[in-house]
């Protein structure tokens, strides 16, 4: 099947992009001028010489693949980052599923206006039918990944797999849509299946709470007027820009975009179980714990967030790091990664498209994140 050029467009993306998507890598690079930042502090717990000796393989290990932004926060200071070639501290990155997470803030949000309800049925519209087995599905069903709906992630070739029909194909005018039309594969609540398609019925299931309109301008405004006033501006993360599909619906699953250091304000966010730089609480406490805690059919997945631990498709680095650490993961090898017991924020930013280079990633994570006490 072809993929519209005018869906193409008015996402956003390039074709180029497409084509990297079918190849498992990652697409966006700002050029930058003269030589790539490259700085560690001086004042640091961990000796600089120890700090760049954990760095300087993602860089230079080509069995990693390519590693373009690599920052270290602790205590919420910057302590160490570096950039590759045509990439610095304004270059806005692709998330990739670590959209995910801040998606599941801003529904946790939602959950504390009294707007959505955690473990009510889903209200999707097109499951209120009556004898749908769908409008069984509750909000928690669809962070955890046990909506049961039949979402293929992965396809093979990549254009037979939902995610990329969705974002991309027959499914991309209204992505949300595309999602909920999907029958169930299993019990809701039965089973764990990571699905893009989750995050997007989410998505839509907020516009619906802020907006009654069908307009897609309209639904985008009062989207982002939520986003910029609730996490935006009092989080501190200017760069955060989101992607809407021509429905409306923002693309929480994939299509957001910020810079390193912004992805690290969001992973302190979480670190500081909701508060903000200034001390300021912006999402509760009780939300985070939620996120962060194993869910019912997977150890290594709370409410989109990925678990330290051992479970299906587990995504960070068990064993090798504290338990305790948590993570925003994405295509390729994104990684935000928070350790609390050590004040610790990692993100990492690359094309790594094998699970060989992912996992090679993983372990020199592990041993970067394993310099800090705690």
């Amino acid at each position: 099947m072809q993929i519209d050029s005018r869906i193409v467009k008015r996402l956003g993306i390039g074709a180029a992009l497409i084509a990297m998507v079918a190849a498992g890598t990652l697409a966006g690079r700002a050029q930058q001028a003269g030589e790539p930042l490259y700085r560690v502090s001086g004042e640091a717990v961990v000796p600089a010489s120890a700090l760049r000796g954990a760095i300087d393989p993602l860089f230079e290990d080509s069995a990693m693949g390519e590693t373009r932004a690599l920052l270290v926060m602790r205590d919420g200071e910057v302590v160490a980052e570096r950039y590759a070639p045509g990439f610095g501290p304004d270059t806005k990155l692709l998330s990739w599923s670590m959209g995910k997470s801040v998606t599941a803030a801003l529904v946790g949000l939602m959950v504390a206006d009294g707007r959505l309800a955690l473990d009510a049925p889903a209200p999707v519209p097109a499951w209120r039918q009556p004898g749908d087995p769908r409008g069984a599905i509750t909000l928690r069903q669809l962070l955890t990944m046990t909506s049961g709906l039949d979402h293929v992630e992965d396809g093979e070739p990549v254009t037979d797999g939902d995610t990329v029909r969705m974002l991309f194909m027959d499914g991309a005018r209204d992505m949300a849509a595309f999602a909920e039309a999907k029958p169930l594969a299993h019990q809701p609540g039965s089973a764990f299946s990571y699905s893009t398609g989750n995050t997007l019925i989410l998505a839509d299931l907020m516009t619906r709470m802020l907006t009654n309109s069908d307009d897609p301008d309209t639904r985008r405004r009062a989207m982002q007027g939520f986003i910029d006033g609730r996490l935006k501006a009092p989080g501190q993360i200017p760069s955060l820009t989101v992607e809407y599909d021509a429905r409306g619906t923002m693309i929480g699953g994939s299509m957001m975009h910020m810079t390193a250091r912004d992805y690290g304000r969001f992973g302190e966010l979480l670190r500081r179980r909701g508060r903000g730089p200034t001390g300021h609480q912006i999402l509760p406490e009780k939300w985070i714990d939620m996120m962060t805690t194993l869910s019912r059919r997977n150890a290594a997945y709370g409410l989109h967030v990925w678990l330290n631990r051992e479970g299906p498709g587990s995504a960070l680095m068990p064993g090798q790091a504290p338990a305790s650490l948590f993570g925003c993961v994405g295509h390729g090898g994104q990684y935000i990664l928070v350790s609390p017991s050590q004040r610790l924020t990692v993100v990492r930013i690359g094309l790594s498209p094998t699970k060989e280079q992912r996992q090679a990633v993983r372990g020199a994570l592990a041993k970067l994140v394993g310099l800090f006490p705690g």
